[in-house]
């Protein structure tokens, strides 16, 4: 009865109430205006397809998988890159904190110093005029968590990651390191390699911050629209066509 309770109720917010509301105008317009009732019908179905769970980790599944989690890690430092941090709000030790990627990938290269001793560089600036500098607040947080001020390098100026991969080659450049664990969400690692590999980095890829379990199943609540599955179809596509005009650059060089 839960999940019934739970499918039932998912057509009761955006954007499934927006796919009823569709479906009733392609009633209604049925035997008045063909044509247009069938695009509607049309745009009506790729509305719900693209809000399912099902669509969502079908499409997100298949960019995570693409850089298995390695089990050793040889590097000489592990390059963190952000994912959004929000300005002015309340910390332990200070103000602004990372949005929800960007901190899984933190704390996995925390994870990460603490069981290699490698040196961490954070990449990240500030994206908007109100959000946080997203280097500044992981430095604060790093300190926080206990590592030491020298082994926490960053870059805190890059927009995007083409800018990430460019500002970051730099300092590795400048500190002489050569063979860097990259570390962001493992939707987002087949973009970023391809970004690294342009500025001229191999990377050793330890993704992580996953969406989509190992192991898809199939039940009612997939087959329900919700903004958080059309969140992720959308991350999906975004990540899609980035490699797609990555890979023409990469082809034009």
């Amino acid at each position: 009865m839960i999940y019934i309770i739970k499918f039932l109720y998912s057509f009761v917010l955006p954007p499934g109430l927006f796919i009823l509301v569709m479906a009733g105008l392609v009633i209604w317009l049925w035997k008045r205006a063909r044509i247009p009732a069938v695009v509607l019908l049309l745009v009506t179905l790729l509305l719900y397809v693209s809000s399912t769970n099902l669509a969502g980790d079908l499409l997100i599944s298949s960019l995570e998988k693409q850089y298995p989690q390695p089990r050793i890690v040889q590097g000489d430092v592990i390059v963190v890159l952000g994912g959004g941090a929000t300005q002015g709000t309340p910390d332990i030790n200070g103000q602004g904190n990372l949005l929800g990627s960007a901190a899984n990938r933190l704390l996995t290269a925390a994870r990460l110093h603490e069981a290699t001793g490698l040196p961490i560089l954070f990449s990240g600036g500030q994206v908007f005029g109100d959000s946080g500098n997203e280097a500044n607040i992981a430095q604060r947080q790093l300190l926080g968590l206990g590592i030491p001020a020298k082994d926490i390098l960053i870059e805190n100026r890059s927009l995007n990651t083409q800018q990430n991969a460019v500002y970051t080659s730099q300092i590795l450049e400048k500190h002489q390191l050569t063979r860097p664990v990259l570390v962001t969400s493992a939707f987002h690692m087949p973009r970023a390699a391809l970004e690294f590999q342009r500025a001229g980095m191999q990377v050793i890829a330890y993704p992580t911050d996953y969406l989509a379990s190992e192991k898809l199943a199939l039940y009612a609540g997939k087959l329900s629209p919700s903004a958080g599955a059309m969140s992720t179809t959308g991350t999906a596509l975004k990540e899609y066509l980035g490699i797609l005009a990555l890979k023409l650059k990469l082809c034009d060089v």
